[in-house]
Parts: C-alpha cells; structure tokens; sequence
C-alpha cells in the first residue's frame, strides 16, 4: 500500500511566494528556494511551484526560480505555469523539475498532453485542473481560475488519462484559501473517473482536511497557508494524520 502524500504548494509570482483566496489579494509568503527546503527537512514528500502568473500575463516561466529551489531539494518537485509547447517542458526538466503541470494549454491543445508524456514519459506529464461548481456540474476554469471553458471537469479528467497522463492535479476554486477544507465530492468523482492519481487541492486547514481527502479518493494532498504561515509544520501534521490510522512517511 502506497503512503499518502503531502505536498506544500508554492504559487510564485515575480520570484516570490504569494498566497491570497482564489489568487486575489496575494501577500507575500517568502523566498522559493528558503520555503521549499524549509518543507524538506520538516518531511514533505513532494513540492510544487506554480507560477500563477505566468499564463495571465502570456510570459514563461523563470527557470531560474526552479534551478535555485533544485540546489538545495533532493525531494521530487513539480513545476507548472506558462507551459504553451514541448520545448516549455524541456526546460522546466533540464532546469531540474521531475514533473510538470499543464493547465490552459492542454485545454488549448489536448495533444500536448500526449506529446509531453510521448517524449518524456507519463510520470513527468501531471495535468492540473481547476474546477468550480457552475449550474450543477464541476466546470474547468483556465488562465489561472479567470476564464470558464464550459468543459465538464470529469469528463475533462477521464481524457487527459486516455491522452498519457501521469497524474492529476485537481483544485477547487469554490476552496481555494478559504480554510473550509477539501472539496470532497470534486475528488471523490474524479479520482474515479479518471483512474490516475488525484493530488487534491484548495482549502486545507488542518489535519482533519487532509485525512477526509484521502479517505474521498485522493492519493496526495496540496497545502499552502497552514505550511506558509508557520501555524504548523509538515511533520506535525503527518504525527496526527498517522494518529488518525492515515498511512504517512515519517
């Protein structure tokens, strides 16, 4: 049986860590590389860095961002935002990402997605999607949660899995920075209909949060506040999601 695992997300902006509610009224959360080590010696298994600016604002990536957090992090880190070709995820890897996330584009050009997990295998190709509740149905939302696609979440899901997908990563916009906790029905169907593994993401705020995820389906969870100011650790988390029976690397 595989450990659940717990991944701090850094959402980057101008080379910072930023954090707000939906990606308005960021503040300031810290250095990349500083927050990233920090998350590894408290026992993240995983990091993830979004440029949440990237795509809004039609530029790429700063890869130096991904090669200073590299220096210092021996844990698997994924990186996404800006991704618009194959050569944009060439570079996030030879920058020193092991996966990368695609979002808008993929909506965009679907076969991107088989091209990226053609060439660098289904493992590095993790398929972000953002998803919001909009007359009964779970929406996909691009350009950083600004533009609804009218594509249907989970039947959005089940393909990028029939495209190559390694993995999904899947936030609620109804949660995002809201402390409510997960959206559990979202992760539950796709989790599901996909078949892949679900990284759940949007509105954790305590340990209770992260175990219901799991228990709705989800293989990882994404937090972000709760790390970035400092009310509690990586480490303490996992002794209490192990206190609740949730198999955990400690």
């Amino acid at each position: 049986m595989l450990t659940a695992r717990i991944i701090p997300c850094l959402d980057v902006a101008d080379g910072r860590v930023v954090k707000g509610v939906r990606f308005q009224g960021l503040r300031d959360a810290g250095d990349p590389a500083e927050r990233a080590w920090l998350y590894e010696a408290q026992g993240a298994d995983e990091i993830v860095i979004l440029d949440v600016s990237a795509t809004p604002e039609a530029r790429a990536h700063g890869l130096d961002v991904i090669d200073q957090v590299r220096q210092g992090l021996s844990i698997p880190l994924t990186v996404g935002g800006g991704v618009r070709k194959i050569d944009d995820a060439a570079a996030f890897l030879d920058a020193g990402a092991d996966k990368v996330s695609i979002n808008t584009a993929a909506v965009a050009d679907p076969g991107l997605v088989a091209a990226i997990a053609e060439r660098f295998g289904s493992q590095c190709c993790v398929v972000a999607i953002d998803a919001a509740m909009r007359e009964g149905r779970f929406e996909v939302l691009v350009k950083g949660g600004r533009e609804g696609t009218g594509l249907d979440a989970v039947a959005w899901a089940k393909q990028v899995a029939e495209l190559g997908a390694g993995e999904i990563l899947l936030t609620s916009w109804d949660r995002d920075g809201t402390r409510s906790g997960y959206d559990l029905s979202l992760t539950a169907v796709v989790a599901t209909a996909s078949r892949l593994p679900v990284i759940a993401s949007g509105g954790a705020a305590n340990a209770q949060h992260l175990a219901e995820a799991f228990a709705a389906g989800a293989d990882a969870v994404l937090a972000a506040s709760i790390f970035h100011d400092d009310e509690t650790t990586v480490g303490a988390i996992k002794q209490e999601l192990a206190a609740m029976g949730v198999r955990v690397r400690l």
